[in-house]
């Protein structure tokens, strides 16, 4: 019997402390800071947290990885469950293993959504193993849309556009990457009421409505940016012109000559129809036409 116990005492001591996570020393002993994967900036995340209960192991995610382990071999085969750039784990298996604690709330639509459907992997954006994950920074995580998004940083470069590159304004703040119900993963259901959101004295209700504003913001406004003021797609007059129709002065061609070269040398409709988005001036009835002040 004493024999017995010196010999549990004997492997005790042989066996590598946790240092970060519950577990982990059978890791830790290996991938410490100066190995190739280093993970002991995990413990500055919220997957460090190890007074709580709901904190995952390195096998949570891992798996259990037995031959990668119990291999004394300079390249040992590797874990069970990858998720590097060039990672040969499903990505459907991938995805789970974050979605056993992350679902539900704003990952409920993630099943069927645009970056589900296109193989975009959750460690495609998100980074584990660092305390400093980008995309979950104002500053850094435009960038890590625009890894794919090209076209969108292009726009958020030109004159009119909302403050994206000065960290005031996210992509998160009008787009939920997990899925939604509304078009483009907007936030909320519609295009308007995710610009409501921030916008609120163009959501009305107003006597007189002018019916593009009420139907979708983005038929007159690109939210990315544009070069026209206001994030308009085309300066007025001739963004009004392409819905009203050039018949008398309230929609006159555009023009540079002529009797109507007023209504476009640095001019616009807005000179005149100041309440653009809808009014509530009874003054007289051809203010449901005009929307002025």
């Amino acid at each position: 019997m004493p024999n017995a116990i010196a010999q549990e005492e004997d492997d005790s001591e042989g066996e590598a402390p946790d240092i970060v996570l519950r577990g982990d020393g059978k890791c830790t002993k290996c991938h410490d800071e100066t190995s190739d994967y280093p993970v002991f900036a995990i413990g500055k995340t919220k997957h460090g947290t190890v007074a709580d209960s709901r904190t995952p192991t390195c096998t949570s995610c891992h798996g259990e990885s037995d031959q990668h382990m119990n291999n004394d071999d300079a390249m040992p085969p590797p874990p069970s469950r990858t998720f590097g750039k060039n990672s040969t784990t499903p990505i459907l298996e991938r995805d789970q293993a974050c979605l056993d604690c992350h679902q539900g709330g704003k990952r409920m639509n993630w099943i069927g959504s645009a970056h589900a459907n296109r193989d975009i992997a959750c460690t495609s954006c998100h980074q584990i193993h660092t305390d400093r994950d980008r995309v979950r920074d104002k500053m850094t995580q435009s960038e890590t849309c625009f890894t794919c998004h090209k076209e969108q940083r292009a726009q958020i470069n030109r004159p009119s556009r909302h403050p994206i590159r000065e960290g005031k304004v996210v992509c998160s703040d009008c787009h939920n990457p997990h899925g939604s119900a509304g078009p483009s993963m907007t936030v909320r259901d519609s295009v308007n009421e995710t610009c409501f959101t921030c916008h609120m004295e163009k959501r009305g209700p107003f006597i007189y409505n002018h019916p593009p504003a009420q139907e979708n913001c983005a038929i007159c406004h690109n939210p990315h940016g544009t070069t026209a003021p206001n994030l308009l797609k085309v300066r007025s007059p001739f963004l009004c012109q392409e819905c009203h129709e050039p018949n008398s002065h309230q929609s006159s061609l555009g023009t540079i000559t002529g009797a109507y070269a007023r209504n476009t040398l640095a001019r616009g409709c807005m000179n005149c129809h100041t309440n653009i988005h809808g009014s509530n001036n009874p003054e007289n009835v051809r203010n449901e036409g005009l929307f002025q002040r």
